[in-house]
């Protein structure tokens, strides 16, 4: 979250506190004017008002109220006549596919080159990943990370389990519920009975294959949005909890933050695997997938992503790499009934500019989380950002007036050239929509694409269109 982010966060939680306080304020008044429920007399020092008159408080109304499903669906020829200057602006280019449809009945109320098997989906295809860790893995399943005993002594192996939301504070900044290296420490340091620690090995084994994926640039790992992916790291393989900056060498980073915890610092850090049969000196286990899924989600984290990515394959006897982890995702998506025609992916969280997804199988997958008739899918809507307060979509928001706060709630997917939108939207009758807008032409600044996006999600959620 930037700065301004952060801002526009906090006013919105101030405004709603202070207009809670001032209910709770007026509420007291009344019960001290009128002498509340029992009868009692007014205070002796209260004021007098004879001619005040006191409003009749009512009961709420429903913070979040169950969507009727007499809501109209909008026409879509009406849809059109609002959607199609939108998306023709000028910085969404040539290259746009889009899908809009009606989640309780299915109808497809906008199609514009749907099916399009060339559509790069950027990070939206992060809910094609989260969909294949929900299903396969299940959402309460966790990974472990493992201390063993090393080949000599004071030596210890950190072994790898493929979780990159292991923290080195606790608790987590980055990672709501992620376990911690102190913990792990502290298990080892009490199996060790006092016994020094001279040098930690990290055993990386669990994954193969490439630690960059085809498509992805030089620039891209590390960067501020990725790392190499390796079965070891810690806080998310940044540099320092809370900051963006990942780092080029994530497995000897724990190994140090480990060697750290355990009050030795300057013992040895190398990669290596662990000896067989060697004893367990600690264990931690992460938060279940349903938490890991929101969060790659929310945020938009391609490291996590990545590793649940490869999380998948390794459920489905495929090597845990980025070929083993796209071919894992693909399976499990047509194991669900989707359709995966047009579908190709070279890793799991849309970075590679090789990746291929139609938008009509983005918002199947939207549509059928929704809708419950993808078992397990609908860990998927927790993780959508929510425009103009969480991940992605924070400093991205709708107009005030048109259908309220919290109303559009989607993926989000940038990269050069590129710039994507899916998730579901509430209309302004109280109808539900899943859509997916994919621009991989786009021109000049994404910033300018992304304004356009958020015009078209915008005129979703104020649209009766009837």
């Amino acid at each position: 979250m930037g700065r301004a982010g952060g801002r526009r966060g906090l006013k919105v939680l101030l405004a709603a506190v202070l207009a809670l306080v001032l209910v709770a304020a007026g509420v007291v008044l009344t019960l001290q004017l009128t002498g509340g429920d029992d009868g009692a007399t007014v205070a002796e020092d209260a004021e007098q008002v004879p001619d005040a008159v006191l409003p009749e408080l009512g009961n709420p109304a429903p913070a979040l109220a169950e969507l009727s499903a007499d809501a109209p669906v909008p026409d879509p020829t009406a849809l059109l006549a609002v959607l199609r200057p939108l998306l023709t602006a000028p910085p969404l280019g040539t290259g746009l596919s889009a899908e809009v449809v009606d989640v309780a009945t299915g109808q497809v109320l906008f199609d514009q080159d749907a099916a399009d098997p060339n559509s790069t989906p950027a990070s939206t295809a992060k809910l094609l990943t989260g969909l294949a860790a929900l299903t396969t893995l299940g959402p309460t399943e966790t990974f472990t990370t493992t201390v063993v005993a090393g080949s000599s002594p004071g030596q210890v192996v950190l072994v790898g389990g493929g979780d990159p939301t292991l923290s080195t504070v606790a608790p987590s900044t980055d990672y709501p519920g992620a376990a911690t290296v102190a913990d792990l420490a502290g298990q080892v340091q009490q199996a060790l009975g006092g016994q020094p620690v001279s040098s930690v090995v990290v055993d990386n084994s669990l994954f193969t294959g490439p630690l960059t994926a085809s498509g992805w640039g030089p620039e891209d790992a590390p960067s501020t949005y990725a790392a190499p992916v390796t079965a070891t790291a810690v806080d998310g393989a940044r540099v320092e909890p809370g900051e963006d900056q990942r780092s080029g060498s994530p497995g000897t980073d724990a190994g140090r933050a480990l060697a750290a915890a355990l009050g030795a610092p300057g013992a040895a850090v190398e990669l290596g695997t662990a000896p067989a049969g060697a004893a367990t000196l600690g264990s931690v286990e992460s938060a279940p997938v349903e938490r890991l899924v929101e969060q790659a989600l929310t945020a938009s984290d391609n490291l996590l992503a990545e590793t649940l990515g490869r999380q998948v394959a390794l459920a489905r006897g495929l090597p845990a790499s980025f070929d083993g982890a796209a071919a894992g995702v693909t399976a499990a998506l047509a194991e669900a009934g989707l359709d995966t025609a047009g579908l190709a992916l070279f890793d799991a969280s849309g970075l590679s500019q090789g990746d291929r997804a139609p938008a009509g199988l983005l918002v199947d997958v939207l549509q059928g989380a929704a809708d419950g008739s993808l078992p397990g899918g609908d860990g998927l809507l927790s993780g959508l950002p929510i425009a103009g307060f969480t991940g992605t979509l924070t400093e991205r928001a709708v107009e005030a007036g048109k259908a309220g706060p919290g109303t559009v709630r989607a993926k989000t997917g940038t990269l050069l050239g590129v710039n994507a939108l899916a998730g579901t939207v509430v209309t302004t009758d109280g109808r539900l929509l899943a859509f997916a807008f994919v621009a991989d032409a786009v021109v000049g600044s994404l910033t300018a694409a992304e304004g356009s996006l958020d015009a078209v999600a915008d005129a979703l959620a104020g649209c009766g269109c009837r």
